[in-house]
């Protein structure tokens, strides 16, 4: 099947991570590129990799840059793409193996994290939709974040893609800041009724912190990961209290 979709990866600012991703990305006839004019060496890297098409479009959302990047496509499926998606050969070898049902319009992929290279035993990020037919799929803006929503079956592949950002932890905070004001806008205005226990948590403000802490530490024993998995567990904390303070400062 891998001759019948095309990788969509959204960059900004990428060229720690770029060159690892595409490596990755060999096998398929063309990978789409939608940058929202970086100005580092993002856009040269990418054009170094034969099969690599790169179009700039100035940034409005990721649902925005996505869709727009669905619409440049040409192949039966789509594989949407961060730019620190690291594609295993698993995962590889398991799209290659798909004959999909008609009535299957999406495949779920679980993630695993990593610190400069080294996975973890554990992370919070959830499985999500990675691959799906492009004429069904449409990305929707979900707070900071954005998700991939098919009407048909969606089934769960087993191999997972790496999440391996190698960007400094200073870059990694002022994401944050950006990232956590649309999160607190988003729960603020949220039916508690669709809250599932983790955005209850967080809406008790100086609660998650903690309790990221401790569930990152000592339940998911990231602790037994070294440096790496401090890292991680450094990260989310320091997300979860921009968090809380975004939810406790008055609204502007």
């Amino acid at each position: 099947m891998l001759d019948a979709v095309t990788p969509l990866i959204l960059t900004r600012d990428e060229e720690v991570n770029i060159e690892r991703t595409l490596g990755q990305l060999e096998w398929a006839a063309e990978v789409l590129v939608v940058d929202s004019f970086s100005v580092d060496r993002t856009v040269e890297l990418a054009q170094d990799f034969p099969n690599v098409r790169v179009v700039q479009r100035a940034f409005d959302t990721l649902a925005g840059q996505s869709n727009f990047g669905i619409g440049q496509t040409t192949t039966p499926w789509v594989m949407l793409l961060d730019a620190d998606y690291f594609v295993t050969d698993d995962l590889t070898r398991e799209i290659a193996a798909l004959q999909p049902p008609d009535d299957v319009d999406a495949y779920i992929i679980p993630f695993r994290y990593a610190v400069n290279g080294k996975r973890l035993r554990a992370t919070l990020y959830p499985p999500r939709i990675v691959l799906f037919r492009r004429g069904a799929g449409r990305v929707v803006q979900d707070g900071h974040a954005h998700r991939v929503e098919v009407p048909g079956r969606v089934l769960t592949l087993r191999a997972p893609i790496v999440h391996d950002d190698r960007k400094p932890l200073g870059r990694f905070i002022d994401r944050q800041r950006k990232y956590m004001r649309q999160e607190a806008a988003k729960l603020r205005t949220a039916d508690p009724r669709t809250l599932n226990a983790a955005a209850r948590i967080r809406k008790l403000r100086v609660v998650a912190p903690l309790a990221v802490l401790v569930h990152t530490l000592f339940v998911k024993r990231l602790f037994l990961d070294g440096f790496a998995g401090l890292r991680y567990v450094l990260e989310r904390v320091i997300a979860e209290a921009i968090l809380s303070w975004e939810l406790i400062r008055p609204r502007r």
